[in-house]
């Protein structure tokens, strides 16, 4: 059992880096915004479901549902909606690569606020590098893959400013609610599947089932365990070692998108995408070093979440 924690947080790295060839996979056949919804609606049920054994759902916490919606809003449906098409539009190594820039582009947005994250020399420098490392993969500059190279960088980079923008949000009107993660998360999937199923459209959304493997990607890589699993094993984390030792896992998935794309799906990734990815992981660091309070996922809890910490 003492080995268990270390196994959690391995698996999770692997689950969260293996998101992008789920998506890429599902992309060749149906829409990002039924990706989505197949991958909310599957990820949904498993937590609330915990939700509801560890009695955290409560009635009381409706008076609250107009701050659910908006997080559901910023840190579901345009988050996964910008990761599900920059995805479609990359390859899934790049797209994972740019997906560990989300603490950057969540410090960019703080920093800009009036009485937003305070600057310093090693933050200054962590922004620069990431944004050196965004801009090394877009590439706009080399040529005919440039338009969809960039194409995808920027629904990339709205996706990161759509959960970064959630995560201001949630430290102000989210955490002094003091309601737990599980409900949190619980209600906020709920809330982005009820919108989903309101506004996507449904056609071909079966072409799904043609490939067992895209399939089996969405449904259990995207849904069960990169949405529901996943948040579940992190609750176990942060129990086991503290907010802050739990969130150095974000770290991984950029590294193991990377291999994934490269080894397993062969795509052609090159010296300037892993030097890129390389500044990406260097100016997270940079920007965790100071208080250990920047964002990186979509959680809205200051208990439960790496990002907050």
């Amino acid at each position: 059992m003492k080995y268990l924690p270390v196994t959690a947080f391995l698996a999770l790295g692997v689950i969260w880096g293996s998101n992008f060839v789920y998506m890429k996979l599902a992309a060749e056949l149906i829409s990002p915004a039924q990706i989505v919804l197949l991958r909310v609606a599957s990820g949904f049920l498993p937590l609330a479901i915990y939700a509801y054994f560890q009695g955290a759902l409560k009635l009381a916490h409706l008076k609250h549902t107009g701050h659910f919606v908006v997080m559901s809003l910023l840190a579901t449906v345009i988050y996964y909606y910008g990761f599900a098409k920059g995805t479609s539009l990359l390859p899934s190594g790049v797209a994972g690569a740019l997906s560990g820039a989300i603490p950057i582009f969540a410090l960019l947005i703080s920093m800009l606020l009036p009485s937003g994250e305070a600057v310093s020399i090693k933050r200054l420098l962590g922004l620069a590098a990431g944004l050196s490392g965004v801009i090394l993969i877009a590439r706009p500059f080399s040529g005919e893959a440039a338009a969809t190279n960039v194409e995808g960088v920027i629904y990339m980079v709205s996706g990161s400013l759509s959960v970064g923008a959630s995560f201001i949000y949630a430290r102000k009107y989210i955490v002094p609610l003091n309601i737990s993660s599980a409900a949190l998360t619980t209600y906020q999937l709920g809330l982005s599947l009820i919108i989903l199923c309101i506004i996507t459209d449904y056609s071909g959304m079966a072409s799904i089932n043609a490939d067992l493997h895209a399939a089996a990607g969405v449904f259990l890589g995207l849904g069960l365990l990169g949405t529901g699993l996943a948040y579940l094993i992190y609750y176990y984390l942060i129990a086991q070692w503290g907010a802050v030792s739990a969130s150095s896992v974000t770290y991984i998935p950029p590294v193991v998108a990377l291999l994934i794309g490269s080894i397993l799906m062969g795509e052609d990734i090159g010296a300037i995408e892993y030097v890129a990815t390389g500044l990406i992981v260097i100016a997270v660091m940079l920007i965790n070093q100071k208080t250990h309070n920047t964002v990186t996922r979509p959680m809205p809890s200051k208990q439960l979440t790496p990002e907050e910490q």
